[in-house]
């Protein structure tokens, strides 16, 4: 099952868990307040699975590639690495499937808060676009993850400050309509 909690303000290695000390867990149910879906699937039999089959039908999820993020497997690891915990949005959803290894996702929440999603295999996020988030690996430094989208791939990243366009003013709307 997936945890997730509140982060510290530590500036110390991105790889590390970064709990609050306490730790302040973040729950299911939070996530779905901020737009975050959450599955556990059988990651050993993904091409066969028939639960992601229905989740892909259900949500247009047509197109699907594989990457590996690991210094040996990725092109341009160290650059690649940095873009992706730079804090952004996207205009559509991203949707991520732990097929092996693991890592974090970070998204904020609506009072601008830090809440890290560890992801490991079989774990499955959407995260709504219009969301600032951000993804590192853990300190395995490696995950096979399976990208999802809705028609072709877009990939374009867009680092905060990004407030402008429609898929952010969209989410602040749902943020507000899910906070009454």
């Amino acid at each position: 099952m997936v945890e997730a909690w509140y982060m510290d303000e530590s500036r110390e290695d991105q790889r590390k868990p970064h709990r609050q000390e306490p730790n302040q867990p973040a729950s299911l149910e939070r996530l779905k307040q901020l737009g975050v879906f959450y599955w556990k699937l059988d990651a050993d039999h993904y091409e066969t699975d028939p639960v992601l089959a229905k989740i892909r039908k259900e949500n247009n999820y047509s197109w699907m590639d594989i990457i590996t993020i690991h210094k040996d497997k990725l092109p341009n690891y160290e650059e690649k690495i940095k873009i992706f915990y730079e804090e952004h949005l996207h205009l559509d959803d991203e949707i991520r499937y732990i097929l092996e290894g693991s890592g974090y996702f970070d998204v904020r929440d609506k009072d601008d808060k830090w809440i890290r999603i560890a992801m490991e295999k079989g774990d499955m996020i959407t995260l709504p676009a219009g969301i600032y988030h951000r993804f590192t690996l853990d300190e395995s430094n490696y995950v096979k993850a399976m990208r999802l989208f809705v028609g072709e791939p877009v990939w374009t990243a867009y680092n905060r400050p990004a407030d402008d366009f429609p898929a952010r003013e969209q989410y602040q709307q749902f943020l507000a309509q899910a906070v009454q």
